[in-house]
């Protein structure tokens, strides 16, 4: 319309001059989501519908950019401008111009001073704080808690009970639900529940403010530990992402129970010794105890009691046995016979029994088929992987420190242990859950980046343009150190969603900007001038588009989840308008061999 012609000559033009550029840059965007999509790891599971509505969206806005926008812009601009005064410049747009005319005689300082920005961001990437996803914004934290490995869940209910009671005189607390010999059944996507074990107890406790939880957990520390001296208690907040236990995992693999302990043992001291990490457990707690009968095969054998008669006798004379069932309407009740209550010791009744014999039919005295009781512990859990016996050290990173730091600091010292032929030592947690995420991320990035390099080259038809357009993507990591720095946030699962949606939005400007100069060049605009006006051209709606991005992102930064990646887009997104108004004039004029050195 600058040029007199009608709203409505302006509107069918630019849509056929951009629509096919435009719906490229759409698909390139979706692109840089697709690994995401892709994704068979739980992270997959969990953020699918990010790609969904990045998909629908961006697609439905395309189809609206050159369907609805047209047909307004139609509507309301009624008159076209006159010639002479479109053709002015701006004070911001003569700034810009001199700014860009010195970059592009200057040009190999230009790419040199990029080069070495570009460098030192990868350099000082090492200094960003790395995590996974977030705590979780609702109010909620859990309390475990693991009692002997051999107590009775009778026992744990009363415990649990004064637990409670605990927890919610506790100022700032406003609820408490408790689960008595397991977790909590499955609520959400994040929470991985314990299996049943009658020596656990688990507390759901909800404070009034999200910011007084650490505070509580400080206090409850001290409040919980001394109701039961033979347990554990330890916190967790609840989380974004998928649930994954403890934070900090080593992992001892090999054969034997007790070389698999004294590993562990020997990590849980330097754990301990660390001082910063908190919460050192490992999962297959304490040893129980247990009676050795030591059946008499020869004198049983003499007798002709079995070792079902055997078993039998020492099941009556302790926890029962089992004689059948009786059902009730839809439930069933196992009937128990059991010796009464004994004037002596358990293990004096046991002693003191008499075993029935299936080939004499008539009972022998216990201490006849037995060469005597001995009380000895053994394994109540034993954990395997892969069909190997496998026992897990856990631990939690310290209060104002991520996972990722952490480990960096104690894995060398656990992997440190001299481990025994045989035996190896692997890493859970938060690591392996965070590879885990990434490798199945990256399985899925290559057709995605396939299809944004095929894209690109279709659309211009040459491989120039092309190269320019990725030789600048690999720049926008600047902003995004620049952004995670200066806010002291860690690079996350999310952080790298942002970072590869970044691509998208840089690759996008990129082809509206190359595309233009083109177009230009096309319409027998001289190549030197067709650079510096087509750039001209796309500063307003580039920096428009920039500036509404980081706009629209910005209340994300108050979203615990969103926040890193929010802080990665705005940042990285800023710096890429850079990219696309300096750099990449810069670079076509280098790989299309144009001077500007010449007045």
């Amino acid at each position: 319309m600058a040029t007199g012609s009608t709203a409505k000559e302006s509107a069918s033009f630019i849509v056929k001059r951009t629509q096919w550029p435009l719906l490229g840059a759409t698909v390139i965007g979706i692109a840089a989501f697709s690994g995401i999509g892709l994704s068979n790891d739980a992270t997959g599971e969990f953020l699918y519908s990010l790609f969904a509505v990045v998909l629908v969206s961006l697609m439905i806005s395309w189809v609206l950019a050159v369907t609805l926008v047209p047909v307004l812009g139609a509507y309301f601009y009624r008159k076209g401008i006159g010639q002479t005064v479109g053709n002015e410049l701006s004070a911001s747009q003569r700034w810009f111009k001199r700014a860009l005319l010195g970059a592009l005689k200057l040009r190999w300082v230009t790419i040199g001073a990029l080069l070495v920005i570009t460098i030192v961001a990868y350099a000082s990437f090492g200094m960003v704080k790395q995590g996974f996803f977030p705590p979780s914004n609702a109010p909620l934290f859990f309390v475990h808690y693991w009692g002997p490995q051999d107590r009775d869940i009778r026992a744990t209910e009363e415990i649990a009970k004064e637990a409670e009671a605990r927890i919610l005189e506790m100022e700032n607390v406003t609820a408490v639900t408790t689960f008595i010999g397991q977790g909590a059944d499955r609520f959400t996507l994040t929470y991985a529940p314990k299996s049943a074990n009658e020596n656990y107890a688990f507390f759901m406790v909800r404070a009034n403010e999200l910011e007084n939880i650490p505070a509580i957990q400080s206090a409850l520390a001290g409040k919980l530990t001394d109701l039961d001296f033979d347990a554990s208690f330890y916190m967790e907040r609840m989380q974004f992402g998928p649930g994954s236990g403890a934070k900090l995992e080593a992992r001892f693999s090999g054969p034997d129970t007790e070389i698999l302990r004294q590993l562990a043992d020997e990590a849980k001291a330097l754990l301990f010794a660390d001082g910063q990490v908190k919460d050192v457990r490992h999962n297959w707690r304490e040893k129980g105890f247990a009676i050795n009968t030591q059946f008499d095969n020869y004198n049983a054998g003499i007798a002709g009691v079995s070792h079902n008669d055997f078993s039998q006798t020492i099941q009556y004379a302790s926890s029962g046995v089992r004689l059948g069932t009786v059902q009730d309407g839809d439930y069933a009740y196992n009937i128990i016979a059991k010796m009464g209550e004994a004037e002596d010791t358990e293990l004096q009744s046991i002693r003191e029994s008499q075993v029935w014999s299936t080939q004499q039919r008539q009972y022998v005295p216990f201490t006849q088929v037995s060469q005597g009781l001995e009380l000895m512990t053994e394994e109540m859990r034993i954990h395997r992987r892969d069909r190997v016996r496998t026992i897990t050290v856990e631990a939690e990173p310290g209060d104002d420190e991520t996972a990722a730091k952490a480990l960096a600091r104690i894995r060398p010292l656990i992997e440190g242990i001299e481990l025994p032929a045989g035996y190896t030592l692997e890493w859970g947690g938060e690591f392996e859950s965070s590879s885990d995420a990434q490798k199945a991320l990256g399985a899925g990035l290559p057709a995605g980046f396939l299809v944004m390099f095929i894209i690109s080259v279709l659309l211009f038809g040459h491989a120039r343009q092309p190269l320019i357009i990725w030789l600048v993507v690999p720049m926008a990591i600047v902003g995004v150190v620049t952004g995670l720095l200066s806010t002291d946030m860690p690079f996350g699962f999310m952080s790298l969603l942002g970072f590869l949606s970044l691509f998208g939005m840089l690759i996008k400007n990129a082809i509206v900007l190359i595309e233009e100069i083109d177009l230009q060049i096309e319409e027998g605009l001289a190549i030197r001038q067709a650079i510096v006006d087509a750039t001209i051209s796309r500063v307003r709606p580039v920096s428009l588009a920039a500036v509404t991005t980081i706009l629209g992102m910005a209340p994300l930064l108050f979203d615990a989840f969103f926040a890193d990646m929010a802080v990665t887009i705005m940042g990285g997104l800023a710096f890429a308008t850079v990219l696309t108004l300096i750099a990449v004039p810069v670079l076509y004029s280098l790989l299309f061999k144009v001077s500007y050195r010449k007045s």
